[in-house]
């Protein structure tokens, strides 16, 4: 998890128009993807919306449905998330996003 914070926080902001239809906030929290295969990749949050979330992790992420898992100290957020997209960018590292497919569960 360290590895991942550390090479986000390298990496430079894209000089872009931002031309999405919903507003963004930026959001570095480790997070859990699980892929339909049962798969288990650590990531780091880049941003989230009310309607979808943005990731970075090692290895590439199939598209479709998976299941991400965020924490904070006292609860833990398990959201449905179709994968729409997934890029390579350095170091064998992944810029991922997606759309929620659900409201997400919260556990204490």
């Amino acid at each position: 998890m360290h590895d991942l914070r550390s090479v986000l926080e390298s990496l430079e902001k894209n000089d872009y128009t931002n031309q999405r239809t919903f507003e963004r906030i930026e959001l570095s929290v480790p997070a859990e993807i699980r892929t339909q295969r049962g798969n288990t990749i650590s990531a780091m949050t880049r941003e989230i919306s009310r309607h979808g979330i943005g990731l970075f992790h090692k290895g590439a992420v199939s598209l479709g449905e998976v299941t991400v898992k965020l924490a904070s100290e006292t609860r833990e957020y398990t959201y449905q998330v179709a994968i729409e997209w997934c890029s390579p960018c350095d170091n064998g590292m992944f810029f991922s996003g997606g759309r929620f497919m659900g409201r997400p569960e919260a556990g204490a």
